[in-house]
């Protein structure tokens, strides 16, 4: 059932029972088990690692003709 089908369905519902559906989705909604969150990698983990070539902002040899 697609979530369109589920708001027709919702729609068509009289205000009282509108309101036993939320209650119930709230209900189910404490229920479920919270996600996990990732644990945090501690700051400085690749230091060191990584290099930057000191011609990092320079143009690309293979781009000069695009560029005269």
């Amino acid at each position: 059932m697609s979530s369109a089908d589920l708001l027709v369905k919702f729609n068509g519902l009289p205000e009282d029972l509108r309101k036993q559906v939320v209650d119930f989705i709230d209900a189910l909604l404490k229920r479920a088990p919270k996600p996990e969150h990732p644990k945090k990698r501690p700051i400085g983990l690749m230091k060191g690692k990584i290099r930057m070539a000191d011609d990092f902002d320079e143009p690309l040899e293979d781009m000069r003709p695009y560029m005269e």
